[in-house]
């Protein structure tokens, strides 16, 4: 089994992306199952083979420990890290090829507590990738790009796994697509443009992190694609299979 894990920062697409993958996993032939870790989404377009619902509700932590929504779901995170016995038997019963994990929409609770790494080692897999997904709605300005590049990292730091960047929602963005491809290439570009936005302290500052970043790749190799009309999907299939399978096409 091979696991794929779907990160971003909440209103990315993550669980869209999920659900895109596994039509097209299932498509070509390859048995795939979803892994759900949100305790606390309400609705999914995909029908969960596991579900952390089935053994975290956030409804009866809120009423049994007095908490509020964010509270709840920080002590559901951890109590999901409680439950890996059965969700690693669960998997394991389920035996796919491939399992894509959808995880929660708060990147802060997955990624930077540590039930979220321990998911991650815990479940048992011959090989393990991270797809980070850069909003195309927030990075449309320089600084903003910077500053999700570097939560990118943080979170391939975190996670400990190899890391796909891609870029969502590009059919939203436009001309401004154009840009954010040109940033993840040219450096010089990039520093250009946070010039033209950004002075004193800012430019500095994001300046920095921005050449720190260069030093470990960063963005480059951003793989745009739409959720909606599937665009760049075969680019994505492409990045995993490298990590995944050596180079071999996903299916073959």
């Amino acid at each position: 089994m091979k696991s794929i894990f779907i990160s971003g920062t909440a209103g990315s697409g993550k669980t869209l992306l999920t659900s895109r993958l596994y039509e097209s996993y299932t498509k070509n032939g390859v048995f795939t199952a979803v892994l759900n870790l949100d305790p606390g989404v309400e609705n999914l377009p995909y029908t969960c083979d596991v579900d952390v619902r089935d053994y975290v509700d956030i409804v009866s932590i809120m009423r049994q420990y007095d908490l509020g929504p964010n509270g709840a779901m920080i002590m559901a995170n951890d109590l999901i890290a409680s439950k890996i016995d059965d969700i690693r038997n669960e998997v394991n019963r389920v035996n796919p090829d491939y399992l894509i994990i959808d995880t929660p929409g708060q990147i802060e609770l997955f990624a930077y507590r540590s039930s979220g790494r321990f998911l991650v080692e815990n479940i048992s897999s011959e090989e393990k990738t991270n797809i980070f997904l850069f909003d195309g709605a927030l990075i449309t300005s320089p600084v903003n790009f910077v500053s999700i590049a570097l939560l990118a990292t943080s979170i391939r730091l975190r996670l400990n796994v190899p890391t796909v960047n891609v870029l969502t929602k590009t059919d939203l963005i436009g001309a401004k697509l154009k840009d954010i491809l040109q940033w993840t290439t040219s450096l010089s570009t990039l520093e250009d443009a946070i010039a033209k936005e950004a002075d004193g302290d800012t430019y500095t500052l994001t300046t920095n992190i921005l050449r720190g970043l260069n030093r470990g790749g960063f963005a480059q190799g951003l793989i745009p694609i739409s959720n909606v009309t599937g665009e760049g999907l075969v680019n994505l299939d492409g990045a995993l299979s490298r990590i995944l399978n050596l180079g071999e096409e996903i299916g073959d």
